[in-house]
């Protein structure tokens, strides 16, 4: 026999259910949350998602940078693999930031998570090659700063 719930308890659960929504913060998305992020500050949408977009160019900035100066010290053998590794890494870079950003489909707060993903993402990746290929650059005289 199947339970049937009454109107008022029915509408009592979805109002609640809707109040959490409404009051869950925007920050709680997993990549403004990191210690590390820099946009952290309480602002609105707008102002966070504008913060997270220049930060994911001084990210991009800083990776193509490194990546360039890496690119110095390769033989043309390993520029290929370079070259294939990071046209890949794209690809899961922008797949995996859409992916969040769907998870906020419709809301105010997905411009903003897709930029901070972006950022974080695009930072780590500069780490990544920092430490992969860091002995080589001051085997050569080009280490970083």
């Amino acid at each position: 026999m199947r339970c049937m719930q009454s109107q008022p308890v029915a509408h009592l659960r979805l109002l609640f259910l809707a109040t959490c929504l409404f009051l869950t913060d925007h920050a709680s998305a997993q990549h403004m949350n990191a210690p590390d992020a820099p946009c952290r500050g309480p602002a609105s949408n707008a102002e966070t998602t504008a913060c997270f977009i220049s930060a994911s160019k001084t990210a991009d900035e800083q990776l193509n940078k490194i990546y360039v100066r890496i690119g110095e010290v390769l033989s043309a053998d390993e520029q290929k693999d370079l070259q294939a590794a990071q046209r890949l890494w794209l690809r899961f870079r922008d797949t995996n930031c859409s992916a969040e950003r769907n998870l906020y489909a419709g809301g105010s707060a997905a411009p903003m998570v897709y930029a901070a993903c972006i950022e974080a993402n695009t930072r780590q990746r500069t780490t990544d090659l920092k430490a992969m290929y860091g002995w080589r650059l001051q085997k050569f005289g080009k280490a970083i700063e």
